[in-house]
């Protein structure tokens, strides 16, 4: 028996459907001391993976020219919404050449 059978999958009614290249906005809750708020960080997503309970996606975005990548639980408890901004035009599901690119070269045509 899998352990995806045995515990039921809510599906967040706030997260949009999404791919590889798509320019989405993540709210996650952030925990400081006693406080709890919300947090968006947006950019694209590099790599979607996985099915039922452990899929993950990892988001990509340039801050003040340096790249940050995060990687978040479609399921998790921390993750509020995802919001699709833009869908991206792209040939593969992992985009990784992306680290390697800056300006114009890492931009990513919009799908029509």
């Amino acid at each position: 028996m899998d352990l995806n059978q045995l515990i039921e999958i809510e599906p967040n009614s706030k997260i949009d459907e999404f791919g590889s290249g798509d320019t989405v906005r993540v709210s996650v809750k952030v925990t400081e001391g006693n406080r709890t708020r919300i947090q968006n960080f947006e950019g694209t997503v590099i790599r979607k993976r996985g099915a039922g309970l452990s899929s993950t996606f990892t988001v990509r975005r340039v801050a003040q020219e340096v790249g940050v990548e995060r990687t978040f639980h479609i399921h998790g408890p921390n993750v509020e919404a995802v919001k699709l901004i833009r869908r991206g035009a792209v040939k593969r599901s992992r985009l990784y050449y992306l680290r390697g690119r800056s300006g114009k070269g890492a931009r990513i045509k919009e799908k029509r």
